[in-house]
C-alpha cells in the first residue's frame, strides 16, 4: 500500500505561504509620514477626516470619532500623546473578556528569581513549534518596575513561523519595540501599515492594536515592553542641534482599514496577564486619524554615529536612539542604544568598549555580524546582560588585539548590535533563569586577563 499525503498538512502549508504571499504584497511600496512626534493626519478615503473640530455632531461618512489617549489629558503640551481615530464601529462595541493563557509572557514585578548580579548570556531562541504566531512567540526574559505602575520595563525574545490570522494584539501595560533579527514583518495597525526589517525598528505606542504577519518563513527578534514614560529622542546638550537619530527618519503609517465582518480574536495584555474577546469585525477599521499617539519604523543604518576624532572610546550614551526618561534628570527608565558602523581614529587609544562597571543594568543583543568587546560566543539572536555594577568589557582576545593593534583608521561594519539600558537591575523570569541556552562558562571571556604590572 502506497504511503499518502497528510491533507490537512498540505492545505495549511498553502494557506500559510498564501498569507504570506499577500503580506509581501501589502508591504510593497507603503507610502509613509517622516517625523518623530509630529501631528501627523492621514485619511484612506477622501473627506474622512473632519476639518477644524475633532468630534463633529456626525462624523464624515458615517464614521464613530473616537480619541485614544497615550497619555493624561493634563500632561504637558510636550509630553502629552493622543490620537482622534474615525471608525467604522467605536471600540467599545465588543464583547466581554475572559483570561487566556499567557503562555511564556511575564509581566513586572518579577519576583520568580532573585536579582543575580553574575554577567549572563544567552545563545538565540531554538526554533519554535510548527504554527507559532508572534504572540504565541513571545518569551520573557525578565525586566524590572511594575507594570501596575507604569514604571520599569521587560524584555522580550520572540522567535515564529507563521503569520496572526483572525486575531488582533494590544498591551495596556507599555510601548512595544520591536527589534528584528532574523526575518522581515509587516505590522497591520490601527493607523496603517509599517514593514520592519532586520536593522530597522518598530514601535507599536501604548494600547495600540495590531497584527504581526511574516514575510518570510520565519522571523526571530527581541522586544523591550516599556512600562514607563514613553520613548522619545535624546537632548543633545553640547552636541548642539544635530546628531544621534534625525526626527525625519522616523516613519509613521498612512491609513489602511479593514472592513471585515467575521470573529477576530482580539488579546489585551493588562496587569500583567493576557485577555481575549471574540469580535465580530475587525478592530483595525480606522479609515482616518489625526494625533501624534501613533506607530513608526526607524532604519538603525540611519542613526548619525557620533565619536571621539582626538582620543579615548566614548561613553556609550553617545549611541541613544530613544530614551524614556524618569523623574531624575539625566536617569532614563530606560535607554535603547545600537552600536552602528562607524569609525574609530583615537590617537593612543583603546579602541574597543573599555572595561566599566555601571550603576545602570545593560541587556545587549546582536542583529548582524560580531560586537567588537567580543570575539566569539555572543550570537545573532543571543544576548547578554551586565545588572548594576557587575564588572564587565572585552573579552582577553579582543584585549590583547586591540592593545598591539596598529592604530590607524578602522572602520566597524562588520555588525549591528544594541542595548536596552535601565536603571533598576533587571531580574529573571524562571525560564531564562533555567534555560539550557544560558551559556554556563561565559565568565570564562575574561579569564587569562594576565598581570602586566611589575612583581614586586
Amino acid at each position: 500500500m502506497g504511503q499518502g499525503t497528510d491533507s490537512t498538512t498540505s492545505t495549511t502549508s498553502t494557506s500559510t505561504d498564501r498569507t504570506r504571499e499577500r503580506a509581501r504584497e501589502a508591504a510593497e511600496g507603503l507610502a509613509y509620514l517622516s517625523g518623530f512626534g509630529n501631528e501627523h493626519s492621514s485619511e484612506a478615503e477622501p473627506g474622512a477626516l473632519p476639518l477644524g473640530r475633532n468630534s463633529p455632531q456626525r462624523a464624515p461618512l458615517g464614521l464613530y470619532a473616537e480619541q485614544l489617549s497615550g497619555s493624561a489629558f493634563t500632561e504637558p503640551r510636550a509630553q502629552n500623546r493622543r490620537s482622534w481615530l474615525y471608525r467604522i464601529r467605536p471600540s467599545a462595541a465588543h464583547p466581554r473578556f475572559s483570561r487566556t493563557g499567557n503562555g511564556n509572557l511575564r509581566s513586572a514585578p518579577f519576583e520568580e528569581t532573585v536579582p543575580d548580579p553574575n554577567r549572563l548570556r544567552w545563545s538565540p531562541l531554538p526554533e519554535p513549534p510548527a504554527g507559532t504566531d508572534f504572540l504565541a512567540g513571545l518569551w520573557t526574559l525578565g525586566g524590572n518596575g511594575d507594570a501596575r505602575q507604569r514604571c520599569g520595563m521587560a524584555v522580550h525574545l520572540y522567535a515564529a513561523n507563521t503569520s496572526m490570522t483572525d486575531r488582533v494584539f494590544s498591551d495596556a501595560d507599555g510601548e512595544l519595540l520591536i527589534v528584528p533579527e532574523r526575518g522581515g514583518l509587516l505590522l497591520r495597525t490601527e493607523f496603517g501599515l509599517l514593514r520592519v526589517e532586520p536593522s530597522q525598528v518598530a514601535l507599536i505606542p501604548r494600547g495600540v492594536r495590531f497584527r504581526v504577519e511574516l514575510l518570510e518563513e520565519s522571523a526571530r527578534g527581541y522586544v523591550c515592553e516599556n512600562y514607563g514614560r514613553p520613548f522619545t529622542l535624546p537632548d543633545l546638550g553640547p552636541i548642539g542641534a544635530n546628531g544621534l537619530a534625525n526626527a525625519r527618519d522616523f516613519l509613521a503609517p498612512t491609513a489602511a482599514y479593514e472592513d471585515v465582518e467575521g470573529p477576530v480574536e482580539v488579546v489585551n495584555k493588562f496587569c500583567g496577564n493576557l485577555w481575549a474577546a471574540t469580535y465580530d469585525h475587525s478592530p483595525l477599521d480606522v479609515v482616518a486619524w489625526h494625533g501624534n499617539h501613533l506607530p513608526y519604523v526607524y532604519d538603525l543604518r540611519r542613526f548619525n554615529v557620533l565619536g571621539t576624532i582626538s582620543y579615548d572610546h566614548p561613553d556609550p550614551s553617545v549611541f541613544t536612539v530613544l530614551t524614556s526618561p524618569s523623574d531624575t534628570p539625566g536617569l532614563a527608565g530606560v535607554d535603547f542604544v545600537v552600536f552602528a558602523p562607524r569609525w574609530l581614529v583615537g590617537e593612543d587609544t583603546f579602541r574597543p568598549p573599555y572595561f566599566h562597571r555601571n550603576v545602570m543594568s545593560e541587556y545587549m543583543g546582536l542583529i548582524e555580524g560580531a560586537y567588537d568587546a567580543k570575539a566569539e560566543g555572543f550570537v545573532p539572536g543571543g544576548g547578554s546582560l551586565h545588572n548594576m555594577m557587575s564588572a564587565h568589557g572585552p573579552d582577553r582576545e579582543t584585549f590583547e588585539r586591540a592593545s598591539a593593534a596598529e592604530l590607524k583608521p578602522q572602520k566597524v561594519d562588520d555588525g549591528l548590535a544594541f542595548m536596552f539600558e535601565t536603571r533598576w537591575p533587571v531580574t529573571l523570569t524562571e525560564q531564562a533563569a533555567g534555560a539550557g541556552r544560558l551559556q554556563p562558562d561565559y565568565d570564562a571571556v575574561w579569564q587569562g586577563l594576565e598581570r602586566h604590572f611589575p612583581a614586586p
